[in-house]
């Protein structure tokens, strides 16, 4: 018969301060990286993702200029903001 060692699982840390504390990042900062993750990996809106960051739409928006990651739009959210355009339109017509 064959015995195979026994494999011991990682250590978890189960204390968030401890991820920050690892990570030498403040909660905030940690929020901001998860943050720009999620939305780069289309997971969140932008402005789901800079209510995450705890930060204002256009300043997220600055944020990843800054780091170069490019805005998510597709035709989707084109027709979206031209339906958009037609409703306030149509609201300043009245």
């Amino acid at each position: 018969s064959v015995t195979f060692p026994s494999i011991k699982p990682p250590k978890v840390m189960h204390n968030d301060d401890e991820f920050l504390l690892a990570a030498n990042l403040t909660e905030a900062e940690m929020r901001t990286e998860l943050a720009v993750v999620l939305y780069q990996k289309r997971k969140l809106s932008m402005g789901k993702a800079a209510k995450l960051a705890g930060i204002p739409r256009i300043q997220f928006q600055f944020l990843l200029a800054s780091r170069e990651i490019p805005v998510n739009y597709d035709v989707e959210d084109l027709k979206q903001d031209l339906e958009t355009l037609r409703q306030l339109d149509a609201e300043m017509k009245h």
